[in-house]
């Protein structure tokens, strides 16, 4: 919300001497964010004068059409007589009032001013357009003053170009804030000034004579007030204090009528819209949007409707998404005249909506039709309902001013019975909250100063305004008083802290993991937890594939990608793709975080009290009705693993890598992992394995997967080719809990190597093979590592070799030569006692 400082005097009276930045800190101690404090023509320097264009003289031979103008400026220039002035712009002529800079005045950028040689002709000054001016960015033509003004009157002050603006970013539980009385309201407090309402305004009760409305859905809309203005003159056009007021606001100028409702919504905060009364057929009706129903809205759009949209209808259909933006049918028509009769064309007669609408209906709306508008804006995060005919009553006020048109007599105010809101909040409240004692008084006082009607004693029965939806809950009228008390006076403490207490298993368990990747190579990122159906389709993943069921968000950040992540894949391969977009060719990547698994059974949240600590039974009903959220961990990698040197070629990224960083976490969350081959999409059929682990009853349970993504996921996700991923679940890894670490014993005695090469059918895991060696070798093998694996012709089809590097080594004595072939042996054994395997060259 943008918020001239000229302006805001209007509603509160502020010390002559506050600067924009005094103002702001006094809002930002009371809670606003103020971002910055513009300072509109700081390096503005007159003579900015009114000039009368008396002459026009069109200069030929040139690439465009430029004009020698006379310009009268009265007394400005010290002579009384005109100045000459070359400019290119074709929108005004004779008569026109115009903006002229004089020689020897400044223009913000800074631009010096002064006369000169152009075209053949010396231009003693210039003509401005509103860009020129710091006004606007609208540089298609100068500006034309009405016709009024008076040559020689000071610009900078009629246009008033000299003043400071204030921008604030309002958060979307203090919406009030959308507009001057909100912000003014702010001011007046952090001041201890008296408000000057614009809202306070003597309006006409409801009568039978008001336009038609029939309200059908009084859920979207509880309040619906309507007005008429007969008899306006189309050709009048916005004042100049009005025009200014809404561009340093940040809103362009139209025409009268769109500028009046912009105005009060920008004055009021209550969003209004104008309809051409001839274009109207009819009762005007709200209710939600029916099948197959389309609407035109003002920016041209032709949109189809949802069921969910809250519509405002007269008898032809559809004439506007409620709160977001009007239809095109019965939109305000622009001044004109008739070239055959001269007859002035346009609206001359208007209806006035000023309605209260469902927040959550609006937001839903916009972002449904992606129509973010500045009503829109408002109304999702709630507008004061008895703003409405306040509201109207300031449009029609400013229409028979401004534009010389007539009230209607009729007043149309369809209102919904709303409960009270009555809150009870304990008059020390605020002091437990803040841990300091502000006493009943100040209280009373700070809770009447925001708004809210205050009576009791000990508990005090609070009544919030109806511009504070979001004064729901003690803790938010306790808010109230802590910031305007100033949240610089809450006393610093330093918690307690209970003593003994740190970091839990899984906390370090997971600290562990992550340092672990780090020292292998692997950089850590973080994504968002959304997804949508292309994320799953990229994967290649089944229909029924369980990880396509997933937790829909109702309000989304982006509906493309409405539901919560049931893998960590999809994120971490678009971080991996965005890094090789932009040049990081050999990347490892991992991340850690949650996934999200719908129950069977789902149960609505219970909404917990915010006045104590909830039950333990309310704390289980919360969980019960969250989903269910695993821990997991994966890693990305493609390009080179180990870079090519002068020491030799590098090595590119393979499934093995992927593998080893599962083998990495495991060894970190203190488990051994067993890895077997499988096939499970996304990866390749022939490059993926299963991760498991044993468990505790003795048998294996699945906790991931790693390897070489699907060249068909590589494509859809352009992706470097080869790119290996793996992901594990840490819950399940480590669901058995953590072996106790102990130091191994270190023997001081030489280690005895042996290799064996065992021929197996090629179905045989490594694994197998593997776990059979450690059985057969007995305690004095100290490590076994396979370090070739061979296919050929000489073994036979469906036959592989897998050779292994076993170390023997005793804790008391150097082994003997015999010692170690007796284990080697008695490793052999058990491996082709358990897995058929045979000694190669046997």
């Amino acid at each position: 919300m943008r918020v001239p400082l000229s302006w805001l005097r209007e509603y509160v009276d502020l010390p002559a001497g506050e600067t924009g930045r005094d103002v702001a800190a006094r809002l930002v101690a009371a809670g606003l964010e103020v971002e910055t404090v513009e300072q509109l023509g700081a390096d503005l320097k007159g003579p900015l004068v009114v000039g009368r264009v008396l002459a026009i003289e069109e200069l030929t031979g040139f690439k465009k059409p430029i004009r020698y103008c006379q310009v009268d400026v009265g007394d400005a220039n010290g002579t009384g007589e005109p100045q000459n002035i070359v400019c290119g712009a074709r929108n005004f002529a004779v008569g026109d009032k115009v903006v002229v800079v004089l020689p020897g005045a400044v223009l913000p950028g800074p631009f010096p001013i002064a006369a000169r040689q152009t075209y053949g002709k010396t231009s003693e000054g210039m003509i401005c357009s509103a860009r020129e001016l710091g006004m606007g960015d609208d540089h298609d033509g100068i500006i034309v003053l009405p016709r009024e003004t008076v040559p020689g009157t000071d610009a900078i002050e009629l246009l008033e170009l000299v003043d400071e603006v204030l921008d604030i970013a309002v958060t979307p539980d203090r919406g009030y804030c959308l507009s001057m009385r909100g912000v003014a309201r702010e001011a007046a407090t952090a001041y201890g000034l008296p408000l000057a309402d614009p809202a306070l305004l003597d309006v006409p009760q409801a009568n039978a004579d008001g336009y038609p409305v029939r309200v059908e859905d009084a859920a979207g809309c509880d309040r619906f007030t309507a007005r008429t203005v007969s008899g306006i003159e189309p050709s009048a056009v916005s004042p100049i204090w009005m025009q200014r007021r809404l561009q340093k606001a940040g809103m362009r100028p139209v025409s009268l009528t769109v500028d009046v409702t912009n105005y009060v919504m920008l004055e009021i905060g209550q969003p209004l819209h104008a309809y051409d009364r001839s274009r109207l057929a009819g009762t005007v009706s709200v209710r939600r949007a029916r099948a197959g129903e389309k609407l035109r809205t003002l920016d041209g759009t032709e949109r189809v409707l949802d069921a969910g949209d809250l519509l405002i209808c007269d008898e032809s259909g559809p004439i506007g998404l409620a709160g977001v933006m009007g239809g095109a049918s019965t939109e305000i028509a622009d001044h004109a005249v008739d070239a055959e009769s001269g007859q002035v064309l346009g609206t001359t007669d208007v209806v006035i909506e000023a309605a209260h609408f469902d927040p959550v209906s609006v937001a839903r709306t916009a972002r449904r039709h992606k129509l973010s508008s500045e009503a829109a804006k408002r109304f999702e995060r709630g507008v004061d309902p008895q703003a409405a005919p306040a509201a109207a009553q300031r449009a029609v006020d400013l229409l028979v001013l401004i534009a010389g048109g007539t009230a209607g007599g009729g007043v149309t105010d369809v209102v919904a019975p709303q409960p009270d809101r009555t809150l009870a909040i304990p008059a020390d409240h605020p002091d437990r909250v803040a841990g300091t004692v502000y006493g009943r008084e100040t209280v009373t006082r700070r809770l009447q100063e925001v708004g809210c009607s205050v009576s009791g004693t000990d508990v005090l029965t609070v009544v919030p305004p109806s511009w504070r939806p979001d004064l729901t809950d003690p803790n938010d009228l306790a808010e109230e008083v802590i910031r305007l008390e100033g949240y610089d006076n809450v006393p610093s403490r330093m918690p307690q802290v209970p003593p003994g207490r740190g970091l839990t298993a899984a906390q370090r368990r997971l600290r562990r993991v992550g340092r672990a990747l780090a020292a292998a190579g692997h950089v850590e990122v973080q994504n968002y937890p959304f997804l949508g159906e292309a994320a799953f389709d990229a994967l290649g993943l089944d229909a029924d594939d369980p990880r396509r069921t997933t937790v829909k968000l109702v309000n989304p950040l982006n509906h493309e990608e409405p539901a919560l992540r049931t893998t960590l894949l999809p994120g971490l391969l678009a971080t991996l793709h965005r890094n090789v977009s932009r040049g990081s060719g050999d990347v490892a990547l991992f991340e850690t975080g949650l996934v999200f698994r719908p129950r069977d059974e789902r149960t609505t949240a219970p909404r917990p009290p915010v006045d104590r600590r909830p039950t333990d039974e309310e704390l289980a009903a919360l969980d019960a009705a969250l989903p269910h959220q695993p821990r997991r961990v994966a890693v990305a990698l493609a390009g080179e693993r180990e870079p090519a040197g002068w020491w030799g070629q590098g090595r590119p990224a393979l499934w093995a890598d992927a593998v080893e960083a599962g083998r990495t976490v495991a060894r970190a969350a203190g488990v051994e992992l067993i890895v077997r081959q499988d096939q499970h999409a996304p990866w390749h059929p022939g490059r993926c394995a299963a991760l498991l682990v044993a468990g505790a009853d003795g048998t294996e349970r699945l906790v991931g997967h790693a390897g070489e993504l699907h060249p068909r996921v590589v494509k859809a996700m352009r992706l470097p080719e080869r790119t290996c991923a793996m992901e594990i679940d840490l819950d399940l890894l480590s669901a058995d809990g953590e072996e106790p670490v102990t130091a191994p014993h270190v023997s001081a005695y030489p280690v005895a190597t042996q290799d064996v090469a065992l021929v197996v059918d090629a179905s045989v895991p490594a694994a197998d093979v593997e776990a059979a060696l450690r059985a057969g070798a007995g305690p004095l093998l100290e490590s076994l590592r396979l370090f070739d694996v061979f296919t050929g012709e000489q073994l036979g089809e469906g036959r592989k070799s897998l050779a292994y590097a076993l170390r023997f080594r005793a804790p008391d004595r150097t082994l003997t030569a015999e010692e170690a072939s007796a284990a080697r042996d008695a490793a052999v054994a058990e491996a082709v006692a358990r897995t058929g395997a045979v000694l190669r060259g046997a």
